[in-house]
C-alpha cells in the first residue's frame, strides 16, 4: 500500500487543537520526507490554522485542513452527537474514512460519541455485533523480558455476549499479528480463576466458543497474569476491561509520582535519585501509559481509532503511529478473511438477527 492518509479529529479531547497540532508535528518528524503520510486536520479552520502557525507548520499537500462547524463535547450524549451534530469534526473524519478520502481517523471524543457515530457511519463487518476497544499494555514476564499484551475490549460495550466475547478474541488475534507480527498470537479469557467451573455464564459460553475456533486459545488468565507476559490477547467485556486499563494507568502513575516524592524527601535520597536516575527513567518510560495510547475500534467496515480524551501531544502521536502501522496493513480486510473463515459465522449471524 502506498502512504496512508489520516483523518485527524483536531476539536475533541481535553486538552484542544494546539495539544492535536503539536501531536501531528512530532508524528510528522518521525518519517522520511518521501514516506510521509498525508494528515487532514478536520475541526474550526480558524483556530487550526492558529495552532499550525504557533507550531510552523504549513498547510501542503501531505498536510490539508478540512473544516467543520461543530464540536462533540466530552460529556455530550452519544445520541445528540450523532443525530444533532452532522457536522462535527468527528463526524467529518468518520465520513472520510467511509468515502475513501482517509484510510484512518483518530479521536481523542468522547467514546460513546465516537463508538456510535463510527457504527452508524461505516457500519460492522458482517458477523461482527459489536465494535471492541483494544490497546496494548506492557508485559514483564518471568525471565525478565519485557513485551506487550492487546486487551479488549476497553469500554465500547459495557455488557458482552458470549457470542461477543469470542469475536472479540478473533479480532484480537488479528490485530495482534498486524501489529506483532505474532504467526499464531495466544488468546485468554479474563476471568477469577483459572478452574472451568470459576465464571460467570458469559464467560463460561464464550470459553466453550472459542475453543471451537482455529484461534490459539489458551484458557483463563486472572487480573494479576494480564501484566506477566503470559499471553499476547486477553479478551473481556468493556466494564471490566475499562476498569482494568484505568487501575494499571493509575498504579503507574503512583509509581512514578511516589519514587518522585521519595528520592527528594532528603540530601541523601537525592544523591540515590542522581545514581538511580538512567534506570529509573527506564522503568517509569515502560509503564508510562502515553506510550501506549491509541485503541482501534475493531469489527467497523473502516479504520478507526480512539485516543485518551486527556492524551498530551507526546501520547496523541503514539496513536497516530499505531494508527498508521494498521492502516498500512489492512487490518479491517484481515479480520473480516478471519471472520469469513471462522467456524463461529453462521451461529454469530442468527444470533444477531
Amino acid at each position: 500500500m502506498s502512504t496512508i492518509t489520516i483523518a485527524v479529529d483536531a476539536m475533541s479531547g481535553d486538552n484542544g487543537v494546539v495539544s492535536t497540532v503539536d501531536a501531528i508535528a512530532i508524528f510528522l518528524k518521525s518519517f522520511d520526507s518521501n514516506k510521509v503520510p498525508t494528515v487532514l486536520i478536520v475541526g474550526i479552520a480558524d483556530e487550526i490554522n492558529a495552532a499550525l502557525s504557533s507550531a510552523s507548520l504549513q498547510t501542503s499537500e501531505k498536510l490539508q485542513v478540512i473544516a467543520a462547524t461543530e464540536i462533540v463535547t466530552m460529556d455530550e450524549s452519544p445520541a445528540t452527537a450523532l443525530r444533532g451534530k452532522k457536522d462535527s469534526s468527528m463526524r467529518v473524519a468518520i465520513n472520510l474514512v467511509k468515502e475513501g478520502a482517509a484510510d484512518v481517523a483518530v479521536s481523542a471524543g468522547n467514546t460513546g460519541a465516537l463508538m456510535a457515530t463510527a457504527k452508524f457511519v461505516l457500519k460492522t463487518i458482517p458477523g461482527i455485533a459489536r465494535p471492541a476497544l483494544c490497546t496494548k499494555l506492557p508485559t514483564l514476564n518471568a525471565e525478565g523480558q519485557a513485551g506487550t499484551v492487546h486487551v479488549l475490549d476497553l469500554g465500547a460495550n459495557i455488557d458482552s455476549s458470549a457470542e461477543q466475547l469470542a469475536q472479540f478474541g478473533m479480532m484480537g488475534s488479528v490485530l495482534c499479528t498486524v501489529l506483532d507480527d505474532i504467526a499464531e498470537p495466544s488468546v485468554t479469557l479474563l476471568n477469577i480463576g483459572q478452574e472451568d467451573l470459576k465464571g460467570n455464564e458469559q464467560v463460561k459460553q464464550a470459553a466453550e466458543l472459542l475453543a471451537q475456533t482455529h484461534l490459539n486459545y489458551q484458557g483463563f488468565v486472572e487480573g494479576d497474569e494480564i501484566s506477566k507476559g503470559v499471553t499476547d490477547v486477553v479478551v473481556c467485556d468493556g466494564f471490566v476491561g475499562n476498569a482494568v486499563l484505568k487501575t494499571m494507568e493509575g498504579t503507574a502513575k503512583f509509581i512514578s509520582q511516589n519514587l518522585k516524592i521519595q528520592f527528594n524527601s532528603s540530601f541523601l535520597s537525592k544523591i540515590a535519585g542522581l545514581i538511580a536516575r538512567p534506570i529509573m527513567y527506564k522503568v517509569t518510560e515502560k509503564i508510562d501509559p502515553r506510550n501506549y495510547n491509541g485503541a482501534p475500534l475493531l469489527g467497523l467496515n473502516g479504520l478507526v481509532f480512539k485516543s485518551h480524551g486527556s492524551a498530551d501531544a507526546k501520547s496523541f502521536a503514539n496513536a497516530l503511529q499505531v494508527a498508521n502501522i494498521a492502516a498500512k496493513n489492512q487490518l479491517v480486510s484481515k479480520i473480516s478473511a478471519r471472520i469469513e473463515q471462522s467456524v463461529l459465522k453462521q451461529e454469530i449471524l442468527q444470533n444477531n438477527d
